[in-house]
């Protein structure tokens, strides 16, 4: 399995109703806040669901505002893991 990260960035009141969204369809991915005072999350999925989770993010944009973005170079926590395994989430396969 091979877990895909997307990141995002959006109005911050708008970061509630699509951690809402993702957490209505179960097991397709989990949003996770990388920093609040940019309004950059970070979409987690798993590459069966990365199709599904990519068709819920194009039905969010009629909605809300939201852009794909790079990884921020500057991140500080961790909390992918990706020292651990040695590699970005997008470069791991498990």
């Amino acid at each position: 399995m091979r877990l895909h990260d997307i990141y995002l960035q959006l109005s911050p009141s708008d970061i509630a109703y699509v951690k809402f969204i993702f957490e209505s369809y179960e097991e397709i991915g989990i949003i996770r806040t990388v920093d609040r005072d940019t309004a950059v999350i970070v979409l987690l999925a798993m590459g069966d669901f990365l199709a599904i989770a990519r068709n819920i993010l194009a039905s969010i944009k009629n909605d809300v505002a939201l852009q794909e973005i790079p990884r921020p170079a500057d991140m500080k926590d961790d909390w992918l893991m990706a020292e651990f395994y040695g590699a970005p989430a997008a470069a791991r396969q498990d």
